[in-house]
């Protein structure tokens, strides 16, 4: 018993040596994390500011070139991205090279920092091949922009343009000879040329993705949404909404039957041609055919905006004015003296339209080749949201000033929209007769189709623009089926088909600017299912939706003048891409998820109304 006890007196005696050291090793261990914590912390910090001095220097060349397409501003604008691309590579090697550890650290806003901050891009890539990177996306966007097209039976005018000329004729012309000599002038001049370059950047594409630690660009562009289960969710969300979208469809082929009866086969696609879009991206260019009551009042404003001589100006400044009344924040001083918002008449220019942040907090623009339109004005709107987006996180770290989610964005001024469309705010602001009925069933269902021409019927080709994407970049579609396997996924998810025989010499894709451009487009598709549900419970918030109230249906809410709702909206906006990107939707509408829900309750009057008359029709909706 003795000699155990010296034994166990050793133990204790080594045991409590071994505390005492770890009472007084564990502090300096803290103190040691902590200051590791705080190096990095003031170092990100500074590189950010460096970061966003570097991005406006891009972000002016990339304007210029894109106000003034010409050679000069494109050198300029390659320079330009190649100096922005060698700094972030550079902070980016530091930010690696010194804080190793940054995964272990204990503070979560400086660990998302450094997740995010540790991304690079295509600015991953060895500088010879950044340089060839940027120079055949530049190509590739300069053709999108630059591409003319003959006009009809005259061979000798060759200088239409996509904006305004090539839209203008595919949306009001219903002579089917023209559309199908527009569409096929424009797939073959504009998509076929980037046919090449595409293949070539496609790798060099996967080579910076796989650089930056994913599998390709695909898994580069997804991680965005923080999801495991992002692709499936989408493909959920798509199923959800088909029935609603196939009722509009066979609804729509039955009326374009009686237009172009010989265009109409018994394969239930319709003919891309026929869209009123010369990408068929949506069917609101058709809404003359298609209005399910005719004799009603129209919800198209243009001509009053043209009689109460509206001027691109004045439909801006009444954008403005719509934010303004939620309490949000107006337009700054420089969007007003630097935005491009007409359509120069002596350069070329890219008319897509684009909301501009210069990355420092105080310049922000537009451009936009504005028409006096109705469907200018609900740009106007949408493109404005993006402004309003970038001043309410603008002072946010760099690394924060951004959506929640790639969706989020796009969802934004789309959300305002959906108020500022709406028969009840046209009338307040003196765009419809006072005599002109806002609420009865006649005039909402006229209402609702004209809203879903555009935002359900362009849910499909929203999501298959990636979703082909996707394929292309994981390998499982080859170069030998580019186009091919573009027109089996629209014959599928959107129930079209090319007007003429396409082969694979053709890059159908490619003709569409987010493609030319690279440009993801899966936030179109998460924006259009997100918006709906900022515009429910902002009209919630606004005391102007109750389900259970028949007078306040969700399609004639406009939350115009209304603080409570701006106040929610800002609060959201400004947390930009600080919190992953379910907190932020859980703030805004009381929800974690994406969800449809919101959507087919917006149209739910319009879809009733839809399965009644398809039936009457004989029209089954679908195809085979």
């Amino acid at each position: 018993m003795k000699q155990l006890s010296i034994f166990y007196t050793l133990y204790l005696t080594l045991a409590l040596c071994y505390s005492v050291n770890r009472i007084v090793a564990l502090p300096q261990l803290h103190r040691f994390v902590d200051d590791e914590e705080e190096n990095a912390r003031a170092f990100i910090e500074e590189e950010e500011r460096r970061l966003a001095e570097k991005c406006y220097d891009y972000t002016v060349a990339s304007w210029n070139y894109n106000t003034n397409i010409n050679d000069i501003n494109q050198e300029l604008r390659l320079n330009a991205s190649l100096e922005y691309s060698k700094f972030a590579k550079l902070s980016w090697q530091n930010l690696n090279r010194k804080f190793k550890s940054w995964p272990s650290f204990k503070d979560p806003d400086l660990k998302r920092k450094f997740k995010k901050s540790t991304v690079l891009g295509s600015s991953v890539l060895p500088e010879d091949v950044l340089a060839q990177y940027n120079q055949l996306e530049s190509d590739m966007s300069k053709t999108h922009s630059t591409t003319k097209v003959c006009a009809y039976q005259n061979s000798t005018s060759c200088n239409l343009s996509l904006d305004p000329d090539v839209k203008k004729i595919m949306k009001e012309s219903r002579n089917e000879q023209e559309l199908r000599h527009i569409w096929t002038e424009w797939h073959n001049k504009s998509g076929n040329l980037i046919r090449k370059p595409y293949e070539q950047f496609v790798k060099l594409s996967n080579q910076a993705a796989v650089l930056n630690n994913f599998s390709d660009t695909g898994d580069y562009w997804l991680s965005e949404y923080e999801s495991a289960t992002i692709k499936e969710d989408f493909e959920k969300i798509y199923e959800t909404l088909a029935p609603l979208y196939k009722q509009i469809h066979a609804y729509a082929r039955a009326k374009l039957r009686d237009v172009y009866a010989d265009q109409i086969s018994s394969d239930g696609l319709i003919p891309a041609h026929l869209f009123g879009s010369i990408f068929a991206s949506s069917m609101d260019g058709i809404y003359s055919l298609l209005i399910p009551f005719p004799d009603r009042a129209s919800i198209d404003v243009t001509k009053e905006l043209n009689a109460q001589r509206y001027t691109p100006l004045k439909m801006f400044q009444k954008a403005d004015e719509f934010f303004t009344s939620l309490g949000l924040i107006p337009m700054p001083e420089e969007f007003w003296k630097e935005s491009l918002i007409l359509k120069p008449k002596d350069r070329e220019v890219v008319c897509h339209p684009t909301a501009w942040d210069f990355c420092n907090g105080k310049d922000f623009r537009i451009k936009q080749c504005t028409e006096v339109n109705m469907k200018d004005f609900i740009t106007i709107h949408h493109e404005m949201g993006h402004i309003q987006y970038f001043l309410q996180y603008k002072d946010k770290p760099f690394t924060y000033r951004d959506g929640a989610n790639p969706g989020f964005h796009e969802a934004v001024g789309d959300t305002l929209a959906l108020s500022v469309q709406t028969p009840k705010h046209l009338k307040e602001i003196g765009l419809l007769d006072e005599a002109t009925p806002i609420d009865d069933y006649e005039t909402s269902i006229n209402f609702l189709m004209a809203i879903a021409l555009k935002k359900v019927a362009s849910l499909p080709f929203a999501y298959i623009i990636d979703k082909y994407r996707w394929a292309i970049f994981d390998g499982s579609v080859d170069i030998s089926r580019y186009n091919s396997h573009w027109w089996e996924l629209r014959n599928k998810y959107q129930g079209v088909k090319p007007p003429i025989q396409r082969s694979e010499e053709n890059f159908d894709p490619g003709t569409i600017y987010h493609v030319a451009s690279h440009v993801d487009y899966s936030r179109y598709f998460a924006a259009t299912i997100i918006q709906f549900q900022f515009h429910r419970s902002l009209c919630k918030e606004a005391g102007q939706y109750d389900p259970q109230d028949p007078l306040k249906p969700l399609h004639n809410c406009s939350i115009y003048r209304s603080k409570a709702a701006g106040t929610k909206l800002a609060a959201g906006l400004a947390m930009g891409a600080s919190q992953p990107w379910p907190e932020v939707m859980k703030s805004m509408t009381g929800q974690e998820i994406m969800d449809a829900s919101a959507i087919r309750e917006y149209f739910k009057p319009l879809e009733d109304w839809l399965t009644i008359k398809n039936a009457a029709l004989g029209e089954i909706p679908g195809w085979p």
